[in-house]
């Protein structure tokens, strides 16, 4: 079974031809080459692979896409704020090395006790939380220049020196 992983929604339509704009998360201007299909969440886990005729960057954060079969505005608009998703080898390939995102599947590690692998990244304005579940609970872990201390790339882990009692409030 595939897994994906949410990289971003459907903004706007562009144009008459269906053209859409698609707003992502990956931190650089992607051309999707190499990534035949993105995937819509039409109904909850459930998607519904749409074919990409055309890609083209306008920024780090949007880019213009045409889709196979969806060819007026009215089509397109059908699709807008739809959450738009990729399965995790076409992800890896074009998630910028620096994009919060990137660190989705590393382990965190917090005074060097191995806590769990990082299942979600949410982005806030002052800091990234991730999710892990730890202990068969949900948890969130801050990351900002306070709690952490390194990122390996190599071993796929994320180092931190989380405040005492900041797990406790998820564990007791």
């Amino acid at each position: 079974m595939s897994t994906y992983i949410h990289i971003g929604r459907f903004v706007a339509t562009f144009g008459i031809q269906g053209e859409l704009i698609l707003k992502h998360v990956l931190a650089k201007k992607i051309h999707f080459k190499k990534v035949e299909a993105i995937f819509v969440e039409e109904v909850k886990n459930k998607y519904l692979p749409y074919f990409i005729e055309t890609a083209k960057p306008k920024n780090e954060e949007e880019v213009l896409i045409q889709l196979e079969g969806i060819k007026s505005k009215e089509a397109a608009h059908l699709l807008v704020y739809k959450n738009v998703w990729l399965q995790e080898t076409d992800f890896r390939q074009l998630a910028g090395k620096l994009a919060p995102i990137s660190l989705l599947g590393f382990t965190i590690i917090n005074k060097g006790v191995k806590l769990a692998t990082i299942e979600e990244v949410i982005e806030q304005p002052h800091q990234i939380l991730t999710r892990i579940t730890l202990n068969n609970k949900e948890v969130l872990i801050p990351l900002h220049q306070d709690s952490l201390l390194k990122i390996d790339y190599k071993t796929q882990q994320v180092i931190v020196n989380l405040p005492d009692g900041l797990l406790d409030v998820y564990l007791e």
